[in-house]
């Protein structure tokens, strides 16, 4: 019997252990996440990140593959300040840094029920049912990030869109038994979210730049990307559109960023030019800046024969290390 009380205490140390090293990641998935890019946006981040105190600001932060990266390993951000136009993704947000715990509680709730289902046809009458819930219903934001979570784990593709009334309406996924409640995950973006002086915004873009601090900001811009053709236009998570106008509108606002001394940017978009040598709409309007292309896998097409690897641009107002030329493949 001792000897099985000691493996079993040397076995919880282990899990322990582990779990004080998880590293934060996305609680959600999000379309055009940034998790399989950010090896190549390290390559193109500004030079001497780690020389100095920074106030890291993210005006679409979406699911914030980007941000819990650039918090685990710059330990000299010491500002953040996150923004997006989804206001129940904003709540998520404010829930897991301030209300972890009881998130934990409601989440593990929910998925012993939709676990308990044993037929299909019942859990997407569940997943219909709270659906139904998330769109018409007043929730508290502890109950309106629990539903966002399970919509997200459990609808088709892990999509968020909605419709023009601004309601979600991405639907069932088939999913029989997805991981709906994640507490690692949730409690490590929770303490990293809780080590620096964090606003956290729901609204447009451009309100950002009243947070710049008299230090160094760095701004990593996110934006729904342009679509490359046609049938490629997916940018619904807002009942908001962002067309050509609103990408001229944050060139604009990158522009006046520059106006701020020790102030860089870079910004992440869709290569439209290599679909369609003729669009060069961002090589024309971003002239004045660096452009590179790093390489990324698509999957959220619903067409599989759409998925699979292509170009994006990543724009910044700095020439990183290591790029020599004005529009170059840095990868």
């Amino acid at each position: 019997m001792a000897i099985k009380t000691e493996c079993f205490s040397k076995i919880k140390t282990s899990m322990t252990y582990i779990k004080s090293i998880i590293t934060p990641k996305p609680f959600l998935k999000w379309a055009g996440g940034k998790g399989q890019l950010l090896s190549q946006l390290d390559e193109l981040l500004p030079p001497n990140m780690n020389k100095k105190e920074i106030t890291y600001i993210e005006p679409f932060v979406g699911g914030g593959a980007m941000l819990f990266h650039m918090l685990h390993k710059f330990q000299n951000i010491q500002r953040v300040v996150i923004n997006d136009i989804n206001p129940y993704l904003i709540t998520a947000y404010r829930t897991i840094k301030n209300n972890p715990n009881e998130l934990i509680e409601r989440l593990f709730t929910l998925e012993h029920q939709y676990y308990a289902l044993e037929s299909e046809e019942a859990k997407k009458a569940f997943f219909l049912g709270v659906r139904e819930m998330f769109n018409e219903e007043t929730l508290d934001e502890i109950d309106r990030t629990k539903y966002l979570i399970f919509l997200n784990r459990t609808c088709f593709n892990g999509l968020y869109r909605v419709n023009s009334k601004g309601k979600f309406n991405v639907p069932f996924g088939r999913y029989l038994q997805p991981t709906i409640c994640n507490e690692d995950i949730i409690k490590a973006d929770s303490a990293i979210l809780n080590r620096v002086d964090i606003t956290i915004l729901n609204g447009d873009f451009e309100h950002t730049i009243d947070y710049i601090s008299d230090g160094y900001n760095f701004f990593y811009f996110d934006p729904p990307y342009r679509p490359l053709n046609a049938t490629s236009n997916f940018n619904s998570y807002s009942k908001e559109e962002f067309n050509d106008n609103e990408q001229i509108r944050l060139r604009n606002f990158c522009a006046l960023l520059n106006e701020h001394l020790d102030t860089d940017w870079m910004l992440s978009n869709s290569d439209c030019s290599a679909k369609n040598s003729n669009d060069t709409f961002f090589e024309d309007i971003y002239n004045d800046y660096t452009i590179n292309r790093v390489y990324a896998s698509r999957s959220i097409n619903a067409n599989p024969n759409k998925r699979g690897k292509l170009t994006e641009l990543l724009i910044s107002n700095y020439s990183p290390e290591g790029c020599e030329t004005k529009i170059a493949e840095c990868i």
